[in-house]
Formats: structure tokens, sequence, C-alpha cells
């Protein structure tokens, strides 16, 4: 780039100016990158050395040429922003200016050495898919770019001595190479530049801990520049899997199809980029996939092969009860090594003369003698002085308001308020005035304050926390202002609204208008101090509560006497105070403190901050000012906006105290602000940290410092060390280093050791991070109101290793974690709210958070809107990051930023992150200075109201502590010994038989049994008139009955019209094409007098043929149909235009038309010569989305038909109501054969008639008063849903269900036992008995195994064990167990059938405690397969399968369906003990996991009670990763709330990690008819990418 060849510091002051102006409106994003391009290169093309043939160093492969200043292309991103350094006219000292809150340079450089070292190993992280995102092909400059710093890793070695580094001018070319200038690190490096050593081996640093700083001579560096340039030269072209434009692995740029425009203008020369990739990738096995969902997949398992780490050790087996793997101590870990720490003690606490006996008397004492003296001058909202309150006025106003109090509220003579009651103090942040009145207005009553802050709405964050406060408190009135009052949000009526959580308050205002002038002879009462409570400040834990610390009158004037010591403070001093007056330093120093010395305290509100972030600066230069108080934030936007203001100067501070000096990241901002500032007069020896906590009050201070004497120490720790709670200087890698600096010593007059953070308040070793403790006068005495958890902070007397006490006297525990470095300095690491524990190792949020705003680009995020909270997920904690996303941040960069901050974090820190969450800005819950909350951002996290717009979750990488895969054993086990085990352990065999069928004596009954088309001609002769059908509409209307007669009649004019056709021979396959009702009937018995096969079809569905008449068609080609019976209607839909569009219309076969046949008879009736002949084929869709047709032969139709007879007791006399699909299995039997066998009559009510009348079915059953009934899921669904809240209306229509005696679900799956049991509770109401309900069971191979009959004990339930499931292995637990999964019978076992279960891998019968394949033997089982080319082989495995020991000679026929039997208590009718069948799930659709079997149907159960928005969830896998399909039906911003919820339940309950989640609207998971889920349908729509996902989540 231009500026490469020009030797920057060589340029003229105003050159040097004017570049780094631009760099900073570059940094604050006032300008584009190509803007900011041009700009520079148009400044410097006037000096521009033409150095171009310099023959750049060698350099690694696959490494990225280090981009100096501005050679990547890219918005405020890479090192061309992040680390480009203001020019200060000090020629030794490079500005450092900052373009962030948060910020270790150190941090910033080790994130990029971080990112560096991933790419050797870099992961091909699929992005998320979003529904209709428009991937918008962005030129370079919107791409994100490289990472920044690939040469930090060479960095080693040391300039000058161990001192800071302070870059010289010439080295100021390198330092954008170096990623960002290390001004807070101590070990300073240089660049090694043409060594090629590999980038994993740092030369290691010589460093001492904690040295003094001195700077080092000018030019300490000795590399020439022109290395630099030449090193931002080297070209290199990426290898074969190297990265592509962005960063990303050609991979990921590949699998996106994105194309990389470079800028026209030709000054991008430093790196090779990648051409344009086509969107075709090939999978795992060489098959190229186009679609971009595989691809995407492929992606993710490849992400999967790396290695993890920490590396796996070894996990338990299942076998016992051990779920989780207990990590082995790494014998590496560091342990603490010192001996045990000695208490460090504070200076005495000196006594002056002078001070007064009370806080109250300094204040009266002021007021008295120097009533003109300015106590208070408040800022407006421009930063203009408003007003100012002398100490004349602030008395005379509290002493009317401590009147007014204690006088004036009640009527005459009720006092309201006595001494010692609490009060709410609500004002804001902009009125200082008012609040300091009534602070010492309550203070000269007697009463007790309780500062709050202003609730802004009924749902402020934590304001029911508030609530608990007061209450808590015993608060009942508040104290405010009348423009705050009127500010509350109030009813509709006019009055302040009840807040969420919060006792009634009485509102009183403060206003001197408002208050009484005491009579002359009243005198507030100023007793001395003692231990009585004077104020409460509230504080909230890390779980979200908010409790009263409560300062006693005593602690408040020591503490006030101590801060005054330890800062020096003189009567009459200005200081300017930034913080929040209520709580904390803003309070001890800006109110309390500075009355006792008569300090006259300048109030700068948070708004005018944000309005003018230089007014505090301002004002110490206006009122030259000696102290000032402040947070990091406000010197980083001090320094931000500095330019703004030429003459301002510091020199008049004394003293800096940066309140949250204590936090590992304020010493970046406390350098960089010195560096601008010292320009201004700023001296180094007057910034101040200090440690503060609530609890303990002020913990320590560092003491303002004499000039020229040396700086304060930092200290360089290991991040590992820190995280096993051990001091180690950091030597080796220098990207794992945090650097802190001291915070000064104990405050005056206290006592401080360092215990255990957890567990009994061991004292620790001297090397040992642990929680400060301390003991003084100066601290909070209690939680008020809350005895119990004052106990564990207020009173903890620690104890040596031993265990035994060191002492009588109490220590306060502060909730800061931290340790005495030499020369008794205290350095704090963290805080005890902060701190996440994981797999026993402890991290510090803040650290977390300064590591992901040091990855860049930053223009994803808003800084500060970060919040860092870990969750409980399967027995460990998991690290969750959520923060607000920039508008303008596209998604492709805000996916880059998190993938990136995911390897940051993982480099730097070790530990994996479980979940980054992005939410749109200004969503997350503000605390009310404008934090985030927390406690409240992670409830909303858990609850699923989050709303995230981007959201990564990497549980592969961070849950380590997953249970083994189960390996399974090989069979080496003959199957003799499996006998003999199993009967030595007392086992029995699984298998059950239904009651006999038994003989049939008369011959005329054989005659009527054999044939069904007989027993119709025999029921037209001998009863012609009986009902055997009758057929309802939507309104409950019988639309038309069959008697026998008539329904023979009809069968004999269909079978006239097959025989009249030519090209129709008997043998030949009739498909029928009708609605539900009695005309498919007919057709069926109009087939057999035929002598046709008739194949029942449901017709394709008129408003959408394009997905039904497919299937329709398939039928009719595969069963090589030579006709089709049909309706007129039907017949028209057939050969309609729309029909063409989805099938062939020409090729049908001959289609007749049964509506108006003339009435014929048949010349005669078809008699099959054998009852081995098929009476017709039954086609179905499985749920795995195989279309199969069997053969059922008349023997089996008379035996099937038996059968049920016998189960049910149905005969002549007997009604049944059937509301099933007529097409397939077990519904068509019961409508179109069972009656006309048994003679009972049928009341038919088609499904579909239910969604126009939704009580269609149980009005049915409670007019016709029917006894048994049977009908589908998706019925009883219906009717759960659809009346479940009606059953009162229901009952007022007269609608009594007693009468149902069996209501029967027919099914080809596990018993839906929710379901049922809803259904069987909410129509309890309406007579329906509980024992009613009940389930069918049957399957291709035979189409009834067991249904619920009138005889036959109850349906038992059963919980089984889900962990020994998935093992195969049945362990009944009792109700209520954890695991535990309910399981019903699926009815009892048909008369006639015999069942055995079998392991599907030997073939072997298996004990009863085992898992395995149903087999059935009955004379209904189907004959086989019905296929075109008959494939025999898979006949003979599915239909006549023998047993490979046991039993060799029975034929059985395999279900495909999983199970078990347990033998019961109950008795069946013969009086036998009852053998129950479970179903568990189809074979084929079980998902076989990490070696597990596991059923789809237990993971969707989990998963739709995850989160209220998701209505129906399936699962399948693909390769080995397992994939949830969720319907979302809330809104569309629910959706990304589902992505964690679901990985979460899953991980917990199955042990399981997702790896894929897909939102998708409602209806998008296939049901078919039978209410079963369509999952490998779902899985080939989602892999051909079809399904228009609403979001696709790729869990890494």
């Amino acid at each position: 780039m231009a500026e490469r060849t020009v030797e920057v510091s060589a340029l003229p002051a105003e050159v040097r100016e004017q570049l780094a102006e631009l760099d900073l409106e570059l940094s604050e994003g006032d300008i584009t990158q190509k803007g900011y391009e041009k700009k520079r290169a148009k400044l410097l093309a006037p000096y521009i050395i033409q150095a171009q043939n310099l023959a750049p160093p060698p350099q690694q492969d696959g490494q990225e040429p280090g981009p100096s200043s501005a050679t990547a292309p890219s918005n405020a991103s890479s090192s061309s922003s992040s680390s480009r350094h203001r020019r200060t006219r000090r020629p030794h000292r490079s500005g450092g200016t900052r373009d962030e809150r948060y910020r270790s340079d150190i941090h910033t450089e080790a994130v990029q050495a971080a990112l560096a070292k991933h790419k050797e190993e870099k992961m091909a992280l699929p992005m998320p898919t979003k529904r209709r995102s428009t991937y918008v092909q962005s030129p370079i400059d919107n791409c994100t770019p490289p990472d920044s710093s690939s040469s930090s890793d060479d960095e080693g070695g040391v300039s000058g001595e161990s001192g800071e580094q302070q870059q010289s001018p010439d080295s100021w070319m390198n330092s954008s190479i170096h990623g960002s200038s290390t001004s807070s690190s101590s070990a300073s490096s240089t660049m090694s530049h043409g060594e090629s050593r590999p980038p994993q081996a740092p030369q290691p640093q010589s460093q001492q801990q904690l040295p003094p700083q001195y700077p080092p001579p000018p030019h300490s560096h000795s590399q020439p520049s022109a290395l630099a340039e030449a090193f931002a030269h080297a070209r290199i072209d990426p290898p074969a899997g190297a990265l592509g434009p962005d960063g990303a692995p050609q991979a990921q740029a590949r699998a996106r199809g994105s194309r990389v425009d470079l800028p026209s203008n030709a000054v991008v020369r430093g790196m090779s980029r990648g051409q344009s990739r086509s969107s075709m990738m090939e999978t795992a096995d060489g098959v190229p996939v186009s679609s971009r969902v595989s691809t995407k997949i492929q992606q993710l398992l490849n992400t999967l092969k790396r290695p993890k780490r920490p590396p796996l050790s070894e996990f338990f087996m299942d076998d016992q009860e051990e779920i989780v793997e207990v990590p082995r101590p790494d014998p590496n870990t560091p342990k603490p090594e010192g001996r045990q720490i000695i208490p460090v003690k504070g200076e005495p606490l000196g006594v002056v003369s002078n001070w007064p006996p009370a806080l109250q008397a300094a204040l009266a004492r002021w007021g008295a003698t120097q009533g003109k003296s300015p106590a208070l001058t408040a800022l407006d909202i421009t930063g203009k002085p408003l007003y100012t309150l002398t100490y004349g006025k602030l008395w005379s106003r509290s002493v009317k308001l401590a009147y007014t109090l204690l006088n004036k509220l009640g009527t005459k003579n009720e006092q309201i308020l006595k001494p010692g009651d609490r009060v709410a103090l609500v004002y804001p942040n902009s009125d200082p005035g008012m609040f300091w009145v009534a602070f010492y207005g309550c203070l000269l009553a007697e009463v007790i304050p309780v500062p709050i802050e202003v609730p802004l709405s009924r749902k402020d964050a934590g304001s029911s926390q508030i609530g608990f406060l007061l209450g808590s408190c015993g608060v009942s009135l508040a104290l405010t202002s009348e423009i705050c009052l009127k500010g509350l949000p109030k009813t509709p009526t006019g009055e302040i609204l009840q807040f969420k959580g919060w006792p009634r308050l009485k509102w009183v205002i403060t206003d001197s208008k408002y208050l009484t002038k005491p009579s002359k002879d009243w005198q507030p009462h100023i007793p001395t101090a003692n231990t009585d409570t004077a104020y409460i400040e509230y504080k909230a834990s890390k779980e979200g509560t908010v409790m009263g610390v409560a300062v006693s009158k005593v602690a408040m004037l020591t503490h006030c006497q101590a801060l005054t010591q330890a800062c020096n403070y003189c009567e009459g001093e200005t200081l300017v105070n930034v913080l929040d007056f209520k709580k904390d330093m803003g309070l001890w120093h800006g109110v309390l403190t500075s009355v006792m010395n008569r300090i006259h305290t300048i109030s700068v509100p948070y708004a005018v901050m944000k309005a003018c972030p230089l007014s505090w600066v301002q004002r110490v230069h206006i009122h030259k000012a000696r102290v000032a108080l402040v947070k990091c934030r406000d010197l980083h936007w001090a320094m931000m906006a500095h330019r703004e203001q030429r003459d301002i100067s510091l020199a008049s501070l004394r003293m800096l105290i940066v309140a949250d000096g204590a936090n590992p990241w304020s010493v970046s901002s406390c350098d960089a602000f010195l560096n601008v500032f010292q320009a201004h007069g700023l001296k180094p020896e007057v910034i101040c940290p200090c440690a503060t906590s609530p609890e303990a009050m002020t913990v320590a201070i560092r003491r303002p410092g004499v000039p020229g004497a040396p700086l304060p120490a930092r200290a360089i720790l290991s991040m590992t060390g820190l995280s096993h709670g051990v001091i180690r200087v950091n030597t080796e890698d220098k990207n794992s280093a945090l650097t802190v600096q001291d915070v000064g010593h104990v405050m005056p007059g206290a006592l401080m050791c360092i215990v255990k953070p957890d567990g009994p308040p061991m004292l620790c070793k001297t090397d040992e991070i642990g929680e400060i403790v301390v003991n003084s006068r100066a601290g909070g005495t209690m939680y008020y109101g809350l005895s119990g958890v004052t106990k564990n902070t207020f009173e903890v007397i620690p104890v040596n290793a031993s265990g035994a006490p060191i002492g009588e006297i109490p220590f306060v525990r502060s909730g800061l974690l931290g340790f005495v470095g030499p020369g008794s300095l205290i350095f704090v690491v963290g805080k005890n709210e902060g701190l996440l524990t994981v797999s026993g190792r402890r991290h510090n949020a803040d650290d977390l958070v300064a590591t992901a705003l040091a990855v860049e680009p930053v223009k994803t995020v808003y800084r500060g809107r970060i919040a860092v909270f870990s969750v409980t997920v399967f027995y460990d904690e998991r690290i969750v990051i959520v923060a607000e996303q920039r508008p303008d941040a596209s998604e492709e960069d805000s996916f880059q930023w998190m993938s990136r901050v995911l390897q940051a974090i993982d480099s730097i820190h070790q530990v994996g992150l479980y979940c980054l969450a992005l939410v749109p800005a200004n969503t997350l819950p503000k605390t009310p200075l404008g934090g985030i909350h927390i406690s409240e951002t992670k409830q909303l996290f858990l609850e699923g109201s989050l709303h995230p717009c981007n959201i990564l979750m990497c549980p592969h990488t961070c849950v380590t502590n997953m249970p083994k895969p189960r390996q399974k054993q090989p069979v080496g086990v003959g199957p003799a010994s499996i006998m003999v085990g199993n009967l030595v352990a007392g086992k029995r065999i699984a298998q059950a038989a239904g009651r006999d069928l038994g003989m049939i004596e008369d011959q005329d009954l054989v005659r009527k049994h054999q044939f069904l088309a007989e027993a119709l001609q025999w029921r037209a002769q001998t009863d012609p008139d009986h009902v055997l059908y009758v057929l309802l509409n939507a309104k409950g209307v019988a639309v038309c009955t069959a008697t026998c007669v008539q329904l023979h009649k009809r069968a004999e004019k269909i079978a006239a019209a097959l025989m009249e056709r030519s090209g129709i021979n008997t043998g030949e396959n009739v498909v029928l094409l009708y609605p539900p009702g009695i005309d498919l009937i007919a057709a069926f018995y109009g087939c057999l007098y035929a002598g046709c096969i008739p194949v029942t079809v449901r017709p394709p569905h008129p408003q959408n043929l394009s997905a039904t008449l497919p299937t329709v068609r398939m039928i009719i080609d595969v069963s090589k149909a030579a006709c089709i019976l049909t309706t007129q209607v039907l017949m028209k839909i057939l050969r309609s235009k729309e029909a063409a569009a989805s099938v062939n219309i020409k090729t049908w076969p001959i289609i007749i038309d049964t509506d108006d046949l003339p009435r014929k008879r048949p010349p005669s009736i078809y008699k099959p010569p054998s009852a081995e002949m098929i009476a017709y084929l039954d086609f179905s869709v499985s749920t795995t989305g195989m279309l199969t047709g069997v053969k059922i032969s008349h023997a089996a139709v008379s035996a099937l038909c038996r059968s049920i007879k016998l189960q049910c007791e149905l005969y002549s006399s007997r009604q049944i109501a059937i509301c099933l699909d007529p097409y397939c299995g077990l519904g068509f039997v019961l409508w179109c054969l069972a009656s006309v066998y048994s003679g009972h009559q049928s009341i038919l009510i088609p499904p579909l008639e239910l969604e126009s009348s939704l009580s269609l079915w149980l009005s049915t059953l409670s007019q016709y008063r029917i006894r048994d009934t049977f009908c589908s899921y998706s019925v009883m669904e219906l009717c759960t849903k659809g009346l479940g809240g009606q059953t009162e209306i229901l009952k007022t229509r007269g609608l009594n269900l007693s009468c149902v005696r069996s209501c029967v679900v027919v099914a080809e799956e596990r018993p839906r036992l929710a379901l049922t049991q809803s259904f069987s509770k909410l129509f309890k109401d309406l007579g329906l008995s509980s024992r009613a309900v009940s389930t069918a069971f049957g399957s291709r191979v035979n189409l009834a195994i067991c249904l619920q009959g009138t005889t036959g004990p109850d349906p038992s339930t059963v919980f089984v064990d889900m962990k020994s499931l998935r093992h195969d292995r049945v362990r009944l637990v009792e109700r209520g167990a954890p695991q535990s999964l309910p399981l019903m019978e699926s009815g009892t076992i048909l008369p006639g059938v015999r069942v055995i279960i079998v392991n599907p891998e030997t073939r072997g019968p298996l004990g009863d405690s085992h898992l395995g394949e149903i087999w059935v033997n009955s004379p209904h089982t189907a004959t086989g397969y019905y296929t075109i080319y008959g494939e025999e082989s898979l006949q003979a495995d599915h239909f006549n399968t023998k047993l490979s020991f046991g039993d060799p000679q029975t034929l059985w026929a395999r279900t495909g369906y999983l199970g078990f039997i347990k033998r019961t208590e109950l008795t069946d009718s013969s009086g036998d003990r009852h053998d129950a069948l479970f179903v568990v799930g189809s074979l084929d659709e079980t998902l076989e996991l990490r070696g597990l079997r596991y059923h789809p149907i237990d993971i969707e159960t989990s998963v739709c009670r995850a989160h209220r928005s998701i209505g129906e969830s399936a699962v399948f896998t693909w390769t080995n990763l397992l994939v949830v399909v969720s319907e979302l039906c809330g809104s569309e911003q629910d959706a990304l709330d589902l992505v964690p919820l679901i990985t979460n339940v899953v991980l917990e309950e199955h042990h399981l990690i997702v790896g894929v989640v897909v939102i998708v609207d409602p209806g998008v998971i296939p049901i078919n008819s039978r209410g079963e889920k369509q999952r490998m349908h779902l899985r080939d729509s989602f892999l051909a990418d079809q399904l228009d996902p609403i979001y696709v989540a790729y869990n890494m």
C-alpha cells in the first residue's frame, strides 16, 4: 500500500496530525474503510518512496502475511484500526487510543496470536441459515479480514531492561504488525522477522515478578523499518487447504459460493485472494453434493473430526449408575506451594482532634460556621453548572426535612415515622442536591435511608428484586422530588403504579416548598455515633437477589475517617464525582467524606457523560479540582473525545480515583488515559485504583504518590494458574497472560486476610488466589432483615490448615478474589459473583469479556453491552456469552466474529464456550446506570425469551463429561448356553399367546365363514333387512345405510360391470378409489364377486393434488391394476388439467364410474378354488416412507375376523362406531370386513368430517349409546385439543359417555400414553370410564396382533429405566424415578396369535428383561409382500423366518417393531397370569448413537417440553449427527430461543449432543393419515434443502 514505503516518523507534524485524525475517524466508525484508504493515500502521495523491488523474506506456508497498517482493506477491523496508535508530540511515546471500553493491550495481542495459531487447524464452521436471508455478494471491504496478527506468535526477545515498552518512532511502523503496542505488558517484544521458526514456539521472555518500571532509552529497537515494509509486502499463495478470503478455510468460502470482488484500485497487493468457487463440494465418500444443507453438515462433520481439547480421558461404561465421566486429576495441575498467609494490617487510624463525634455533627458545624462555603454543584444535561448548594443551605434544608418527617406527615397527634424506621430514597441521577438533602434529613431525623434507583416501568429489569429489598427492610414510605414523582409511571386514574413485587408505599415529596420550617426551639438530636444502623445500601447478588447492607453510624463515621486519612483529604478541596452518588464510592467519597471535610463536590451525572464525555475533564480544569472520582469507562470516553479540547489542564489533580481499578482490564484504560493526558499535565502518580465491595466497603486504595517516586508494580499472571486458583508469573505462553495492577494497601485500621472462596474459610497460601476478608470498624454490619445470610458473610472466622480458628474476631467477606503481593500490596483478579467454575477450573467473567472484545472487528457488537454467565447443563457449568449486535452488522460479519471469539477464548482461557448469542441492539435488560443486568439476562436465556438474532452453540467442544459410548460385544456365545444362562438366572423366555381360536362345529357355519363373499350372500338370504352399515355426515345425520340385501345387490351391479368389460380377467388387481363410505364397501364385495383382487387407495386431495396424486399413481403402477373403480367426481379429477400437472393422465388404466350403473346381475358369482388364494392387497406408506403392499389370503381374512369377533364379543345385535380411515390395516378390516362376518351394525364416521364438526364422534357415541368404538390417534388428538375446554358446554347438551365400555385406538406404534391419559381425564366429566381407553397394535406383516377386547384384564402401565432401554435392556423402576419412561401395554393379544421377543441380530429368543424385535405367528398373518419383481429373499426374511435356536420348527413373521413382554400380576380369562406385550418403537426408526439405541419419540417428547413455542418436533440422524426439527408455533423472534433450550434438554435427558437444530413453520413435519410422523421423508426434504426453514443452527 502507498504508505508502506513512507517513513511515517519523518513526515511533517501536521501530516502526522491529519493521519492520526483520520485513524480516529475510522476507529469511531465516522468514515468507511474505502474513504479512509482514499484520504490516507492522498495525504501520503507526495512522500512516497518507490521501494517496490524489495525482496520479500521467506515465509512459512499457510501463514498469512502480517498486515501492516491498513493492508487489509476492511471496515474498522484487523490491525488497520484496532491497533493503530495516535501520535502525540512526545517523541518517545506513542499514545494508545482505544476505541473500546474494556481493553487490555496484551489481550488484543494475545487474541490475535491465538487466532493466528488457530488458523493452522482452523475450523470450517458452517454458518447458520436464516430464512430468506439475502446473502449479498459483498466486495472485499465487507468481508471479515484475515486475522489481525499472524506474526505475534513469532515475538520474543526483550528490548531495553525489563521495563515497559515505550515505542520509538521508527518502531511505530512495526506496531501495526505487532497487533498492538504492549503498553500494559512488562515484557516488551520485538519482531524477529526473517527467521522461519515454527510459530508455536515463542522464545522465552526474561521477566521478573512485579518488576519496577522505568522507561527504556528512546531508541531501543534495533529492527530497521525496511524489514517491516518488506514483511508487509510478502506475498504467498494459499495452499490447497488454506484460508479463503475471509480468513475462513476455502471450504467455507466454497460452501457459501461467495465470490470476493477486489476493489477497483489496485492497492491491495499484499495478499493473493481465493478466486470464485463453485458451490459444489464433495462429501466424505467423494460424491458431489450440490445441496446447501448437506454441504454444511459435511463441514460440520469435518469440524467434529478435529481432536477435542482437552483430550477426553477414559469414561465409565454405563453398566452401573454412573452417567458422567469423572475427570481424572491432571498431574500437571499447578498446586499452591507457599506458606500459609499471615493477616495483613493497615496503618493505625490516626486520631485527629477536630474529627466530629458523628457525621451529622460535621454538617451542623459547617452549616453554622461556613454557611457560604459551596458544598455541591450540580450540572445540567449540557454539562453547565445548574445550581450550587452551600453548606448553610444544605444544613437548613436537611433540618427542615427532618422536622417534617418526624412531625408533619400524619394528622396532628399521630407520628408516622419513628427514629429507626426505614425510608426509600428515590431520586434521579441528575438531581444530587435533592438526594443530599433527603439523605442528611433522614440522618438528622434518625430514620434509616434506603437509596434505590428510580423505577421506570412495571417491567424494569430486577424490579421485583428491589421489591424484595424494600420488603426485607420493611420500607413503607418513599421520599422523592416533585419532578421525579411526575415522571413515575401512573395508572389511568393517576395513581402511581404498583411496581412488580413491591410493598405498598406512601410517597412524600421533599421539595423545599412542601417542607415546614421547624419552630425556634426544635433542634435535631445528634447523638455520638453508635452501632445503630445509619443507612442501608442495596446490593445485587450473582443470582439477582437484591439485599440491603446495613451500615452503622459508627462504621459510617470510621469509614469517612479512614478515607480521609488514606486519601489525605483537606478542608475546602474540590472533588469531581462522576459516579452514582446513591451507593458505593460515589456515596462514600462524594456525599459522606466530602461533607466531613467541607469539600466542594461537583457531581457529573451519567446523562451528561453520554452527551459530553469530556465534561468531567473540563470540570477538573475549570475548578482546578484536586480529586476526581471516575470509572474506567469515563477514562475511555474522555480519551475518545479529547481532540475537541486543546487547552485543558489536569495539573491540579492530586488524586484520580478509579473506582473499578480492581478490574483486570482497568490497567490498560489507566495507561492509555495517562498516555493521552500526560501532555495535559496529568501526573502518573495521581492515578489511584481501589477495591471496594458493598459488604466490606473500601477494601484497599492506592495512596496518592509522591512525584518522582517509582510507579507501582504490575503482575503478569498465567491464566492457566489463575483458573486453578494459583498465582504463577507467566513466563511461557504470552497469549494466556493477565496483567493486573495493584489497588494499593489495606485501609487504615483494618486487618485483612485471604481465605478459600468456597467451603470453610480456610486461610490460603501466599501463592493462592482466594477471597479477601476484612476486619474493620468501617464495614457493613449485616444484610438487613436477613439474619441467615448475614452469618456466612459478616461473621466469618478464618481457620488454619488444621481447621482451628485463627482468633476470635469476625471478618467480613468482601466478595473480591485476589492475593497479597510483595510489599503488602493488594491485587484483585476478579469478583466472586463473576466466577464461573467449569470442570473444577475457575474463570472470571470479566476476563472472558475482555478476550471477546479484543477480537476484531468489534463493529459487530456494542462494547459494554455484553453478559457472561454460566448455566448448569449435564452436571457441569457451561459458559454463555450474550452481546448486543449493532444494527449495521451483516450476518456474515457477526458469524465470523462469533466463531473467532470461540477460538480466542478456547486458546487463551482453555475453556469451551457453550453458547454465544447476539441479540438486537437495546434488548438486553439494563441496570439503571446502563450496565447489563446479568441475572435477568440469564433468566431470559433459560426461559427462552431472550430473542437472539444470531446464535452459536458449541456443545461438541465444551461438553467433555459424556458417558463412554457403548462397544457392542461380539456374539460369541452359543445359542444353547444363552438358553441355559437364561434358565439359571430364572428368566423366562419372552413369549406370549392369545387364547385359542377354537373349532367351529356347525358345518353350515364353516361354509359361511370360509369366504367373506359367501358370508354376505348367506346374510342377504337369511336376514335381508338387517342394517349392517350406517354412514353419518358432519351434522350427525345418517346419509346412507346398507342392509345385507342392499349391499349384496350393489356388489352384484359392480361385479356385472367388471365382468362385462373386456380386458379385466379374474385374479387381476382393481384399484378402489373412494371417499370413506358405503360405496367403498360395495365395490370391495363387487370385486370379490367378480373374482378380482381389490386394492383400496386413499383418493387424492382436490386442493393438494401435487402432493397426493403421485402416491395414488404409484400404488396403481406398483399394483399393476387393470382397472380403477371410482365416483364421478373423482373420475373428473383424475382426468383434469390440474392432475396433468403432476402425473401422466393419458396412461390411467380403465376407469369405471360406479355411481349410475345399470341394474344387472353377474352371470355367476366367483368362488375361489382354495382359501389360500389372495382376497385383497393392503397398501400402506410406512413411517420411514416406504410403500409396501401385503397379500391377504381368504383364510387370513376369515381367521382375523373370527379373532376380532371373539375378542370383542361381536354379534348381530351389537352396534360399534368406527372413526378411522378405511384404506389399510385394521381400519380397513373393521370398516369393510368385520360387520359382514359377525353381523354387527357399524356406524361409520369419516374422520375428515370431524374437522368441520369436532364433537361428531363423541355425540354419536352418546346418541347411539355405543359400547365399543374404534378411532385413530389423530381423531383423539383433535378431540383433546379442540374440545378439551368445552366439556361443560357438551354436558349441558346432554352428551353422556358412560355407555362406552371400550374405546380402542388403532395404531402401528408405541401407545401414546400422554394423549390417552389426557383424553380420559378431560372427558371423565362426561361419564367416560377411566378404564375404557386402550390401544390396538398391528404391523405390515400382521394387521392385528393386539386388540383390547371386552374380556381380559385392563391394560397395564409400567415405568422402565431409559438408560437401560438404550442398552436394549428392560429394567422396571418406580413411578417418578429419574430417567423413567412410562409405557402402556398395547392391548390384549388376539386369539390365535403367538408372540415372541427375538434378538434381531442373532435371531435367538430373548429373556423377558430384554428389548428385542416382536415376531408373530398366527393364522391371519399376511402371506407376503406384493412386489413387482417378487423379491423372495425379503419375503422369506420377513414372513417365513425361523428362530436360530429354541424352537426351530415354527414359522414366524418379523414385525419390525421392538418391544418386550412382562408377566403381570393380573389374571386373564383362563385364570393364568397375564403376559403383557409392550411396544417400544419401530426398529427402522431407532437411532444408533454412541453405540446406544434411541427411540425418536423419547427425544421428541423432551424437545416439545423445552419451550412453550415448540409445537411438534421430529428427530433423525444424518451420518453421526442428531438433527432436531421443531415447529415454531410462536412468533418468528422466538425461533433462536429454541436452539439452546433444545440442546440443553437433549443433553440433560438423553446424554446426546444435538448436531443441527432446524426451526420450521407449523405443519412442515409430514404426518401420515394414521397421525404418525414421516421422519425419513422429512430427512430427505431437509437434505435436499426443501424445507424453507426459519432458522438452521449447526452446533459445533
